[in-house]
């Protein structure tokens, strides 16, 4: 029986890391989490937020997807929208999910990441 989604993988491309770091740390504000030394020698890194766990692995052949993302639910979605663009990451709103808003932001190597927080909907009129 599944429990819960214990960390999403994306991929980015070799050397990275230094990118990735601050886009992740910096810009998102996760933590570094630390990777077992026989993980740390294949290169990447991985990130942590609440309970989001996101690993960045290595790939040669890197081609970001361009549907495939995670949804990270945040809080004060329209602050933390302005705290990226704020430090150059450009947000797109989408409304075409009731009950939520949200936008999708590019990493710097080109993955996608949707951001999400629920909104009360209003009860149906009678």
């Amino acid at each position: 029986m599944i429990a819960a989604v214990d960390h999403v993988q994306l991929a980015a491309p070799p050397g990275s890391e230094p990118e990735l770091r601050a886009f992740y740390t910096g810009v998102l504000g996760m933590a570094e989490l630390p990777k077992p030394p026989v993980l740390a020698a294949r290169g990447g890194c991985w990130f942590g937020a609440g309970t989001a766990v996101l690993h960045l692995g290595i790939e040669e052949d890197f081609r970001p997807a361009r549907k495939a993302h995670p949804g990270l639910r945040v809080s004060d979605i329209h602050g933390f929208a302005k705290q990226l663009e704020a430090r150059g990451a450009p947000v797109v709103w989408d409304y075409d999910l009731p009950g939520h808003m949200r936008f999708y932001c590019q990493d710097p190597v080109g993955n996608r990441l949707e951001f999400l927080e629920p909104i009360a909907m209003a009860p149906p009129e009678s």
